[in-house]
């Protein structure tokens, strides 16, 4: 997430997930992808994008206080000088964000297996899914990351006793 940059996906707005930000030596680096799956762009939502909009003019703000000193990454999340994100910096926003949205403990990587869920609760075929997560096996995708909610659990029910009763 923190190596994540701007991009646009034909004429719909999208974000580039390469180069991964990794720690190595004591300080952060970008690295090629481990997969060619993993150097993918991902479609972004148009509600999501009003937000980021409003992320990039906050961050030209940034920017423009920081002079001389703005280091241009072109990333989506990065520090107020333009660098990368320290992780544990991240992690502790997204906390600080979680427990303002009186979410429970949750961590931001299980965003991840939120995002499955919710795409196949909405009707996402699998191998839409897995290909969005950059997974390279469907049942990574499927045993993984994807969880039944209670209320697509109960329709389908709710459908199966229709069909078998009228």
């Amino acid at each position: 997430m923190t190596g994540r940059r701007f991009a646009r996906q034909g004429s719909a707005p999208a974000s580039q997930a390469s180069p991964a930000l990794l720690r190595a030596g004591g300080q952060l680096h970008f690295a090629e992808p481990k997969t060619e799956r993993s150097r993918r762009t991902v479609p972004v939502p148009e509600q999501t994008m009003a937000l980021f909009r409003t992320h990039r003019r906050r961050q030209a703000a940034e920017r423009l206080q920081a002079g001389e000193r703005w280091q241009d990454f072109g990333l989506i999340f990065a520090s107020t000088i333009g660098t990368p994100m320290e992780p544990r910096n991240v992690d502790r926003a997204w906390h600080a964000t979680r427990a303002r949205a009186g979410l429970p403990w949750l961590r931001l990587h299980d965003l991840r297996h939120a995002c499955a869920t919710f795409l196949l609760a909405s009707g996402a075929s699998p191998r839409t899914v897995m290909k969005t997560l950059g997974h390279s096996q469907i049942a990574l995708t499927m045993n993984t990351y994807a969880h039944v909610l209670a209320e697509v659990e109960r329709a389908a029910m709710d459908a199966a006793a229709k069909r078998l009763f009228g």
